[in-house]
């Protein structure tokens, strides 16, 4: 009898090919992660503009509820206490990168932190975020 005929074949992956695997786990790697930064960098933007709108709306309740007019200031302490108790911007009057929206007036619309804006401007343009601007 052949004295090969009675070893048995071991199996296993040869380095080559599990360097092509982690070479190919790589890529896709490469290929995926600044779609999901730019997703996440878009979803903060979204934050930010639905903070907007929830100050516009904490302005006007607060011009309504205390009989101010058009040009009249708001301070953030004074819109902070229309938003939803514990909130963040109930806490602090800020947007979720520590930029504060500050003094707001009645019947204009408030705007983007300028460092907020230069986070973002590169998923989320002056369309995205209108009508909000930018300081």
């Amino acid at each position: 009898m052949h004295k090969y005929l009675n070893q048995k074949r071991r199996g296993g992956f040869t380095l080559v090919e599990i360097m092509i695997v982690v070479a190919i786990i790589a890529l896709l790697a490469a290929i995926a992660v600044p779609g999901f930064l730019r997703a996440r960098k878009r979803s903060q933007a979204s934050r930010v503009l639905n903070d907007l709108r929830l100050i516009d709306a904490a302005v006007d309740q607060y011009a309504i509820e205390n009989n101010k007019t058009s040009g009249s200031q708001v301070t953030v302490v004074q819109w902070t206490a229309y938003m939803k108790q514990g909130s963040m911007l109930y806490n602090t009057g800020a947007d979720l990168f520590s930029n504060g929206y500050g003094v707001q007036t009645v019947d204009t619309l408030p705007k983007v932190p300028a460092s907020t804006w230069n986070t973002l401007s590169d998923v989320a343009g002056t369309e995205f975020f209108s009508p909000y601007g930018h300081f």
